[in-house]
C-alpha cells in the first residue's frame, strides 16, 4: 500500500489523515443538506407545481450518472486527492449557482453542475477513507465517516431552520455555507493522504467488474432502493396509511434519519465482532422487519418503532460494501468504487418511482412490502458475496 504519512508516528499519523478526510465527509454532507433545506423556498420563488418541481431535480441525476465513471478515471489518473480538491469547488460553485438562480433555464444547469460535483466530490472522499482505513490494519472505520456525512445533514438543516426564521435568502446562507468550506478546506486539505491505497500507475485504468465487484454492486442496488424509498416516500407513507397529524408527519423521516446516522458510528465495532458479512446480512433483515412493523401495524408508535428499525438497517450496508470495494484486486480504489456506486445508484433513481408506480397500481402498503422484500435481497446477496 503506497500512502504518504505526514507524521513520524504511525498511530499519530493515521488520526490525522482519519479527522481530515473525516472533515471532507462533513463538508460534503454540509454542502447537500445546505440545499435540500431551502427546496421549498425555491420552489415558492419561482412559483413552480411539486410535478414540475419533480421533473427540475431530475437534473441532478442527469449530472451524477457520468461523473461516476468519469470520477474513476480521475482519480486513477491524478489521485484521490486532486480530485477532490476539484469537487469541493465545483460542488461550492453550484451552490451558489442555485442560491442565485432566478429562473428555472438557470436552475437546471446548476443543478446538473450540483450533481456532477457530488459524486466527484463522493467518489474521491470515498478513495481517501479505503485509504485511511488501511492504516488501521484490519480495524474498520468507513461507516464512522457516513456517520459525519449524516451528522452534516442535521447540522446544514438547522442552519438552512435558521436561515428561514430569519428570512435570509438562500444567496447570502449559502454564501456563508462555502465560506465556512473554504476554511475547512483549506486547514484541513494539507492533512489528506496524497497517495490513494493499492495505487497503482501501471493498472488499466478501464477494466470490466469482475464477479465480486458486482456482487458488491448487487448489495448496494438493494440497498439504495431501500434508501431512495425512505428519503422520498416517509413523509407520504405517514401521512396517507398512518394518518399521523400536523408536525408528526416527518416523525418517521425523521426517526429514519437519526438512527441511520447513530447506526453508523456503531457499525465499525459491530463489524470488528461479527465481521462484514454478517452485519450486512444483519443490516437486511433489521430493513425488513422494520418494514414489514410499518406496513402490517400502520399506527404512528408501531410505525415510528419500524422506521426506527430500518434507520439501522441501511445505515452501515453501503460503508461496508464501499469498504469491501476499495479493496478490489482487480480494480483501483476509485475505479471499483466508481463500478459498485453506479451500480448502486441506480436503485437509489430506481426506488422512489418503483414506490409510485406500484402505490398507484396498488398501494403504498403493497409498495413498502415489495421494498421489505429489498432488505431481504440484502441478506441474500451478502450471502452469496465473495469479497466480505
Amino acid at each position: 500500500m503506497n500512502l504518504t504519512l505526514t507524521q513520524p508516528s504511525l498511530p499519530r499519523a493515521r488520526h490525522v489523515h482519519r479527522v481530515a478526510v473525516a472533515t471532507w465527509f462533513f463538508l460534503q454532507g454540509l454542502i447537500f443538506a445546505s440545499w435540500a433545506s431551502r427546496i421549498p423556498f425555491v420552489q415558492q420563488r419561482m412559483g413552480i407545481t411539486d410535478g414540475q418541481l419533480g421533473l427540475v431535480l431530475l437534473a441532478i441525476p442527469v449530472g451524477q450518472l457520468p461523473s461516476l465513471p468519469l470520477a474513476g478515471w480521475l482519480i486513477a489518473k491524478h489521485g484521490s486527492r486532486r480530485v477532490l480538491l476539484l469537487g469541493v469547488v465545483l460542488y461550492s460553485l453550484g451552490l451558489l449557482g442555485l442560491g442565485a438562480a432566478p429562473t428555472v433555464g438557470l436552475l437546471v444547469p446548476c443543478l446538473v453542475l450540483f450533481g456532477f460535483a457530488s459524486n466527484l466530490m463522493n467518489i474521491a472522499v470515498n478513495t481517501q477513507a479505503v485509504g485511511v482505513e488501511g492504516l488501521y490494519q484490519g480495524r474498520h472505520i468507513m461507516a464512522s465517516f457516513h456517520g459525519v456525512w449524516s451528522a452534516a445533514g442535521f447540522v446544514g438543516a438547522a442552519i438552512g431552520t435558521t436561515m428561514i426564521g430569519w428570512q435570509v435568502v438562500p444567496l447570502p446562507h449559502f454564501a456563508l455555507i462555502i465560506g465556512v468550506v473554504a476554511v475547512l478546506a483549506t486547514l484541513s486539505q494539507g492533512r489528506i493522504l496524497t497517495h490513494d491505497a493499492q495505487a497503482d500507475a501501471n493498472q488499466p485504468i478501464f477494466v470490466r467488474p469482475d464477479g465480486p465487484l458486482l456482487g458488491l454492486g448487487m448489495i448496494a442496488f438493494c440497498a439504495m432502493i431501500c434508501e431512495g424509498a425512505m428519503f422520498d416516500w416517509s413523509g407520504v407513507y405517514f401521512k396517507k396509511v398512518v394518518q399521523a397529524q400536523g408536525a408528526w408527519v416527518g416523525a418517521g423521516y425523521t426517526a429514519f434519519m437519526s438512527t441511520m446516522a447513530l447506526g453508523r458510528f456503531g457499525a465499525d465495532w459491530l463489524t470488528g465482532r461479527l465481521g462484514p458479512r454478517r452485519v450486512i446480512q444483519l443490516s437486511g433483515v433489521l430493513t425488513a422487519v422494520g418494514l414489514l412493523i410499518a406496513v402490517g401495524v400502520p399506527t404512528l408508535v408501531t410505525a415510528l418503532v419500524g422506521f426506527v428499525l430500518v434507520g439501522f438497517g441501511v445505515s452501515s450496508v453501503v460503508p461496508l460494501v464501499y469498504s469491501a470495494a476499495g479493496k478490489s484486486k482487480v480494480m483501483s480504489p476509485g475505479m471499483a468504487l466508481a463500478a459498485v456506486s453506479t451500480i448502486g445508484f441506480l436503485g437509489f433513481l430506481i426506488g422512489p418511482p418503483l414506490i409510485g408506480l406500484v402505490a398507484g397500481a396498488t398501494s403504498l402498503r403493497v409498495s413498502y412490502f415489495l421494498i421489505a422484500v429489498m432488505g431481504l435481497c440484502v441478506t441474500w446477496a451478502a450471502t452469496k458475496a465473495k469479497q466480505l
